[in-house]
């Protein structure tokens, strides 16, 4: 370019946007870096903090629906279907104690599970109170396929209503036990507990992280077990205690 020669007008434009980038862009890249650097150390401490030992997974759906199929139980279509499995005794209801309470907004026509499922609750129930002196919680017992048809209208991470992978609770051998606000040897004693009889193929227990509680499908095979028990009384509290005192 000679002394008496001018930029030409995409040369001025440019360098016009070469100044604004070096003298924006740098804080601007360092801002969205740290951003993102800030994201990803929260994902890996969700992650840490975030350790089951029952995870949700599309294995354990096929499980519970194995065992449903099993077993030659419906999915309950609606109230109809539900009114009538009351009736006749199919389905029970789930009541309150000492040791057992049941979430206020569950509704009350929908306190109700399979007899061994009662059972089972139950039994935890009052071994939990006996080592902590506090309630379990039903946040949710049987549903129907409307009902789970709404709830996936709300919830992404809800099971669906049809298909190898529906929600157990259709059928009503599952519940969903409160997690939230309980300690972490409270939480290890229930893990305890569902391991035990999960090595017995008597339950399917997942731990849901969005509304953080235990979600437990019962076998009917729960009942005979409960039997034997009653002859060799050892309840899965017991092997539970014993663990975390080995751990310790």
């Amino acid at each position: 370019m000679t002394r008496n020669s001018k930029p030409s007008g995409n040369l001025l434009i440019a360098l016009m946007l070469a100044i604004f980038v070096l003298g924006a862009s740098p804080r601007t890249a360092f801002a969205l870096h740290r951003v993102n650097r800030r994201h990803r150390i929260l994902r890996h401490f969700r992650g840490i903090l975030w350790n089951p030992l029952f995870r949700p997974s599309h294995d354990s759906l096929i499980r519970q629906n194995e065992e449903i199929d099993r077993l030659d139980l419906p999915r309950i279509q609606d109230d109809a279907e539900l009114e009538a499995l009351k009736a006749s005794g199919a389905l029970v209801p789930i009541e309150e104690s000492d040791a057992l309470k049941i979430e206020h907004q569950l509704e009350p026509s929908r306190r109700f599970c399979r007899p061994w499922t009662r059972d089972f609750v139950a039994d935890l129930s009052e071994t939990y109170y006996r080592q902590f002196h506090a309630q379990i919680q039903v946040n949710s017992a049987v549903r129907t396929v409307k009902v789970q048809k709404k709830l996936r209208r709300h919830n992404r991470n809800a099971a669906p209503a049809e298909g190898d992978t529906a929600s157990s609770h259709l059928a009503g051998v599952t519940l969903d036990l409160q997690r939230r606000g309980m300690t972490k040897e409270e939480i290890r004693f229930v893990e305890r507990y569902l391991f035990y009889l999960n090595a017995l193929g008597l339950v399917e227990p997942e731990e849901e992280r969005r509304h953080w509680c235990f979600h437990v499908m019962v076998s009917d095979r729960y009942s005979d077990w409960r039997q034997t028990q009653t002859i060799f009384p050892r309840l899965p509290a017991d092997e539970a205690v014993s663990a975390m005192s080995a751990s310790n």
